[in-house]
């Protein structure tokens, strides 16, 4: 989808502004947000006529490559801790024991996200907030979709380890080989 006109690369970019802003904001400091959407903007600028014919996994992967070369701010924030962070904190001091009992699961959740290699965050994130499909998502990345297919089903499982209650009553499952 090579860019030839300026017309055309303005069309993109109000096509996926949205997308890129969203995607930045979940995981670089709010102070970084507006740099980073800007170089990934010009970056497409730049190689317009190398651009894809869906140009939205390559604006996220260049977002994500200029997250990772700027070298400034915090760790990239996640929606999935902000969302949860929010809900947990709204409500009544009144909570019945269902309500309770979410809340409890939601810290669960937090505690087991941030406990998470940044690596699986964002293999996760791709997945649940950006609601990529795995071609798409592995060219973010830059890697095959079978390896990130297997990045994604292991952050799924120690998500899902970090989960279970330590006092449970049923015995674990016995490990397959």
């Amino acid at each position: 989808m090579p860019i030839d006109t300026e017309a055309q690369f303005t069309e993109v970019y109000r096509a996926h502004y949205e997308d890129v802003l969203r995607f930045v904001r979940r995981r670089a400091h709010p102070m970084n947000v507006d740099d980073i959407v800007g170089e990934t903007f010009l970056t497409a600028w730049r190689r317009r006529r190398e651009l894809p014919e869906d140009p939205r996994p390559w604006l996220f992967g260049t977002a994500r490559k200029v997250m990772l070369n700027a070298g400034r701010g915090m760790r990239r924030q996640t929606a999935l801790v902000v969302h949860i962070q929010q809900s947990a904190e709204t409500g009544s001091h009144d909570r019945t024991l269902d309500t309770t009992a979410q809340v409890d699961s939601r810290m669960d959740l937090v505690a087991a996200w941030k406990s998470l290699p940044p690596a699986d965050q964002e293999v996760l994130a791709l997945h649940v907030w950006e609601g990529l499909a795995a071609k798409d998502a592995a060219k973010v990345l830059g890697c095959t979709r079978a390896a990130y297919a297997m990045r994604l089903t292991r952050a799924k499982r120690r998500l899902a380890g970090r989960l279970t209650p330590a006092h449970s009553l049923s015995p674990a499952p016995a490990p397959t080989h």
